[in-house]
């Protein structure tokens, strides 16, 4: 049979066997600590992306719903610059800028081409020049949200819906503003299977209907355009 052991109250405990309790109760603490610390740090990334977006944080452009039923007679700049890290592709912008009415929908387009003889999928990180803009330059669409693939020798145009939201001309930080700066970035990205190669035969439903939404112009290199939805 075995015997139920109780906890010895401190009082009856030797300066050893104190210390030695003392001792594990830090350790247990630094342990939870730890731990802790780790799984604030995996989440930290994923929760500063949502506030950011959600805020306009940083210069983060926030995607929006619906575009503005007010269209102010103001009109401001925006231009549009495209940058690559760590991937062999050619990215570019079709316009330098566009000038666009506050609260009236803007589209733009930028072009990648995949100069490799394989596959390559790539994420676009991107934000606004000034910061103070973030809140209120908005998009209804962008290649942006999702991971892109393109096949080897491939250029593919992408399209970017947006508005700069009315309340822009109100607020004292940017109402004496007239430029605004988009910037792409991209980046390599692993194929999370939930966006199939640009241009390629096959599409599952979910990627028709992704498709459809976002329409892309895909050009092999070297060969005449196909044009499509």
């Amino acid at each position: 049979m075995s015997r139920n052991r109780t906890k010895k109250p401190d009082s009856e405990l030797t300066p050893q066997e104190r210390t030695a309790r003392r001792n594990g109760k830090v350790a247990l603490i630094c342990a939870a600590a730890f731990f802790g610390m780790i799984g604030a740090a995996y989440a930290a990334v994923p929760l500063y992306k949502l506030f950011c977006q959600a805020t306009g944080f940083d210069g983060t452009v926030r995607k929006a719903q619906a575009a503005p039923t007010t269209i102010l007679a103001r009109k401001v700049t925006i231009r549009f610059d495209a940058n690559i890290r760590e991937l062999p592709w050619q990215f570019q912008t079709l316009q330098a800028s566009q000038d666009i009415r506050i609260g009236d929908t803007g589209l733009a387009f930028f072009k990648v081409t995949n100069p490799t003889d394989k596959p390559q999928t790539g994420r676009a990180l991107y934000n606004v020049v000034p910061e103070s803009a973030g809140p209120y330059f908005q998009k209804l669409e962008c290649f942006c949200f999702s991971s892109q693939t393109i096949q080897p020798h491939q250029t593919v145009e992408f399209p970017v819906v947006y508005f700069v939201d009315p309340k822009f001309a109100d607020d004292p930080e940017t109402k004496g503003k007239n430029e605004i700066t988009l910037s792409y970035t991209f980046f390599p990205a692993v194929d999370d299977g939930k966006a199939g190669p640009a241009g390629a035969a096959g599409k599952t439903k979910k990627a028709d209907v992704a498709a459809a939404t976002t329409p892309r112009i895909v050009e092999p290199l070297g060969g005449a355009p196909s044009r499509g939805l």
